[in-house]
């Protein structure tokens, strides 16, 4: 560099940063030799903090403004008032300029499960996971406790010790937060407003601050998951007994396609086996004549599916009965002309006079009694 290059940098000196990063928390402003002249202008944006350090030691931190550093006892003098020296300032100064913004979408997780002991469950295994935020709230504290001497800190360099904190704090809420498992996804949000309490203080130690915490999910074992859909399908299908009945009669009804289909594919095959042993039998008789061929038996149709009968009365559906429980109920009263009744394959309930099955129910009378014996 020619000194007349190197005159010019001396008299003009502008000290700024623009972050072009979505993750960088502290930048150096590099400086030849680290030399701060005096009158430099310092530009420190929105969102932005400047901290001065001076001969190693944290002097000042500017929040955002145009400065004039032109101070004797922060400021190091203009190298030109040093000719003995070369135009080399025998005393350093540094400016880091601190990210104040939020730094969002950082991710959390629990590595391991976490124990509990649920009041319905007892001892079950829980994860957890989600996303935070954080904010610098005292450069100087952050640059002492945190940074250092780094030139160029990035979240990414502090965000596992913090989620190492999330996940210990959020170990405790869990255990001691007394929440049946059942209800937690209801209750994510005051479980994340007791992390961030409990974590606060330890991010403040390192000047920081954690304007949002997010609990998106806590999960159980796969195994547990497995048991609980089993349980909530049994919750569903209500009582078991009267579920598998209506599915058999609903299989066993007239218009059921697929039963109709298997129906006769096993009579077809009956028959086909018949066939084949009226083939197979021996030939014998007199001169060695094929007797007549003998028809071998044929196995008998499957007997016709029983029709199952429900009752609608008072808006509530009763059932399902066989036709002898209801010819028992048309004796007891329980069943009249009136009564409305449905069944697999009918077009809307129907009163069950109507129907011509039930309908000899009120019709057969029984015989008229023999008469009294002769004498009594």
């Amino acid at each position: 560099m020619g000194i007349f290059d190197f005159l010019k940098g001396e008299f003009i000196d502008v000290i700024h940063w623009v972050v072009d990063t979505r993750d960088t928390m502290v930048w150096r402003f590099e400086r030849e030799g680290h030399a701060i002249k005096y009158g430099a202008k310092l530009t420190v944006r929105e969102g932005q903090s400047a901290v001065f350090v001076h001969e190693g030691q944290l002097a000042d931190v500017f929040t955002p403004g145009l400065y004039m550093l032109e101070t004797n006892n922060m400021p190091i003098l203009t190298t030109l008032q040093h000719w003995d020296h070369g135009f080399q300032s025998p005393f350093k100064s540094e400016i880091y300029y601190v990210n104040t913004t939020r730094f969002t979408d950082l991710k959390w997780g629990t590595k391991n499960p976490i124990m509990v002991r649920d009041p319905e469950f007892g001892p079950v295994r829980l994860r957890a996971f989600g996303t935070y935020a954080i904010r610098v709230t005292d450069p100087a504290r952050f640059m002492s406790e945190i940074v250092g001497t780094d030139g160029e800190f990035t979240a990414d360099e502090i965000s596992y010790q913090i989620r190492n904190i999330i996940v210990s704090r959020a170990s405790q809420a869990l255990a001691a937060s007394n929440i049946p498992v059942l209800d937690m996804a209801a209750n994510t949000g005051d479980l994340g407003k007791v992390i961030v309490a409990q974590v606060s203080p330890t991010l403040a130690e390192y000047g920081l601050e954690m304007p949002e915490f997010y609990v998106e999910n806590i999960s159980l074992p796969e195994a547990v998951e497995k048991a609980l859909d089993k349980r909530s399908s049994m919750g569903i299908v209500g009582n078991l007994d009267d579920y598998v009945k209506f599915n058999a009669a609903e299989s066993m009804s007239a218009g059921d396609s697929a039963f109709a289909a298997s129906m006769g594919a096993g009579m077809g095959a009956g028959m086909g086996m018949a066939m084949g042993g009226m083939t197979m039998q021996p030939r014998s008789g007199p001169w060695g004549a094929a007797p007549a061929p003998q028809a071998a038996p044929v196995a008998p149709p499957p007997p016709p599916a029983e029709h199952v009968w429900h009752i609608a009365e008072n808006g509530a559906t009763q059932g399902p009965f066989s036709k002898a429980r209801l010819g028992r109920m048309a004796q007891e009263g329980g069943l009249t002309r009136d009564t409305l009744v449905w069944t697999a394959g009918q077009d809307g309930w129907k009163r069950a006079e109507d129907v011509i099955e039930l309908a000899q129910l009120f019709t057969v009378m029984p015989p008229p009694p023999p008469p009294p014996p002769p004498g009594a």
